[in-house]
């Protein structure tokens, strides 16, 4: 259980009223945490009808009102919408005037640091990127979850502080990113996260088709492991065909999902080699067995049926 402590609101006499534009599943949660640090939800915007229900839920007695409407109310407001869709928003915002000077403007998109509110700097407001390194479910589980969660934080350095204590009051870490690499940052997040996501569940679907009945049971302590010794260990926790340089396996690990799942071909090829390339850097893949290896893989891509290794010889299936 995470030691972060909640900020007593009676030591913090000067409370913020707090608004919400876009209750996705992040805004409803980061000022439901901001509410328990002693701030004050007082207005939030939403779309559709589960946006509408999830604001309800995890921000009761707060009023549904239009995004103007929200800036007109707050003293900080959150901007939760898709990454894509924050820049037009920002720019409205500001044209059309809703925008107060020395109004502090938050946005959650791990994709973007803090210039792309400039339009709303111009119009006197205070610009921080705060984004939290965690996948949100829209419940209220998300706001326990963000106790010892990292923010990736980016401001100008004025506002560093001030945007560093906002993340610890929502219990969380803060950890500076410079500007010119939030995509970077963001990118990393995905590619750990979010792919991690897809590989999982192919998983699981592969072991239902050759009749595991309870794969998540199955995979769990796997990858509870796994992800345990990467983050100790980094590449040293490589193990399996590919790190040993087990050309057959990988043959017929292809062969079988060209014959039953072929949707997930191109995704193992891609892993595969990386993990070579990683395995090989590393010492851990032979470079005698390396060769055979990656011929396999390369004539895999190029549309091989992956039964045979290099030397035309049937590959095994160890």
């Amino acid at each position: 259980m995470s030691t972060v402590q909640q900020p007593d609101p009676s030591d913090r006499p000067a409370r913020l009223t707090v608004g919400v534009v876009g209750a996705g599943r992040v805004g409803p949660a980061l000022a439901a945490s901001l509410r328990l640090a002693g701030h004050r939800p007082v207005a939030v915007s939403g779309v559709s009808d589960a946006s509408r229900r999830r604001a309800e839920a995890m921000l009761p007695d707060v009023p549904l009102v239009p995004p103007a409407e929200v800036l007109q109310r707050a003293d900080l407001v959150l901007l939760t919408v898709p990454d894509d869709a924050l820049p037009g928003l920002v720019a409205g915002l500001a044209e059309t005037g809703a925008v107060r000077p020395g109004q502090l403007l938050v946005h959650t998109s791990g994709r973007y640091g803090a210039k792309v509110l400039d339009p709303a700097l111009r119009a006197g407001a205070l610009p921080l990127a705060l984004h939290p390194a965690m996948t949100f479910t829209g419940t209220p589980v998300d706001v326990q979850r963000l106790a010892g969660c990292s923010f990736g934080v980016t401001a100008p350095e004025e506002l560093r502080l001030a945007a560093e204590a906002l993340v610890i009051e929502m219990g969380g870490e803060p950890e500076w990113i410079f500007e010119e690499n939030r995509p970077l940052y963001h990118a990393a997040l995905a590619l750990g996260a979010n792919h991690l996501v897809t590989l999982v569940a192919q998983a699981m679907e592969l072991l239902r088709t050759a009749g595991v009945e309870a794969p998540d049971r199955m995979l769990g302590p796997l990858l509870g492991a796994a992800l345990d010794n990467a983050l100790r260990s980094g590449d040293a926790a490589l193990t399996g065909p590919v790190a040993r340089g087990d050309a057959g396996t990988v043959a017929a690990h292809v062969a079988e999902l060209r014959r039953h799942a072929p949707q997930a071909v191109d995704g193992y090829l891609a892993m595969a080699r990386a993990t070579a390339d990683r395995a090989l850097a590393h010492g851990l893949l032979k470079p005698e067995l390396a060769e055979d290896l990656l011929g396999v893989l390369a004539h895999s891509a190029d549309g091989g049926n992956g039964t045979t290794g290099t030397d035309g010889t049937e590959g095994n299936s160890r």
